[in-house]
C-alpha cells in the first residue's frame, strides 16, 4: 500500500508521509519514547540484514522513491532514510566499527536499502532505478562483513539471477563445449564471491 504523498512536495527531494516531513522526524517527535522506538527499529534492521545498499537520493522525485520502497518491500526488503550521525552511533553500539571510516566518507541525503531474505535484491533494484534516474546515486554497500565500493555494488547487481544462470546453462548444453566454458568463466568467480559472503552472514 502506498503512503499518501503531499502534492506540494512532488518533484522535490523531500518525502512527505501523511503530512510529516521525514527529514524533520526527529525534531518533531513528541516524546523520548518515540525517538527511542525509531532508533531501536533501525538497530533491529541492521542486525537482521543480509545486505545493505547505501544511496544518495538528493533531488530524486518522491514517486521514484516510493517505487524503490515498494519494489524492496515485495522482496522482503526495506528502505529507510537515516541521519549519518545516528547510523554511526548504532554501528558503534553494535560493535561494527569497521564500517565507520567508510560511512564517514558518504555525502548527501543518505538512505539504506536493506535485504533480509534475498541478499542481492537491494543491489539489483537500486542499480535498475539508478540507471534511469541520475539523482539516485549508489554510494556503496555491505554484504556479509565486507563494505563494498559503488563499483562492486553495481557489479554484483548485474549478476544473473539463479533462474537466468540455469537457463543459460541449459542452453549451453545444446551448444559446443566452448559455449559452456564461456558462461562458466564469465560468472563463476562472481558467483563464488557472492556465495562466500552469504555464508558469512549465516
Amino acid at each position: 500500500m502506498f503512503h499518501r504523498v503531499n502534492k506540494s512536495y512532488r518533484g522535490k527531494s523531500n518525502i512527505n508521509v501523511y503530512g510529516v516531513d521525514i527529514f524533520s522526524l526527529f525534531s518533531m517527535a513528541k516524546s523520548r519514547e518515540q525517538k527511542q522506538k525509531i532508533i531501536e527499529d533501525l538497530k533491529e534492521k541492521i542486525q537482521k540484514q543480509k545486505s545493505i545498499v547505501f544511496v544518495d537520493f538528493s533531488g530524486l522525485q518522491a514517486p521514484i522513491l516510493w517505487q524503490l520502497r515498494e519494489e524492496l518491500k515485495e522482496l522482503e526488503g526495506s528502505f529507510q532514510v537515516v541521519k549519518k550521525t545516528l547510523l554511526k552511533n548504532i554501528l558503534k553500539n553494535l560493535k561494527k566499527e569497521d564500517f565507520l571510516e567508510e560511512i564517514e566518507k558518504i555525502k548527501g541525503q543518505l538512505a539504506l536499502a536493506f535485504g533480509f531474505e534475498d541478499e542481492i535484491a537491494p543491489f539489483r533494484i537500486c542499480y535498475k532505478i539508478a540507471k534511469d534516474n541520475e539523482n539516485l546515486k549508489i554510494l556503496g554497500g555491505i554484504l556479509g562483513n565486507e563494505f563494498l565500493t559503488p563499483e562492486k555494488v553495481m557489479e554484483i547487481a548485474q549478476l544473473p539471477t539463479r533462474e537466468e544462470f540455469l537457463a543459460r546453462l541449459v542452453g549451453s548444453l545444446q551448444s559446443p563445449i566452448s559455449g559452456l566454458a564461456n558462461i562458466l568463466k564469465g560468472n563463476l568467480r562472481k558467483l563464488i564471491y557472492i556465495l562466500s559472503q552469504i555464508k558469512v552472514t549465516q
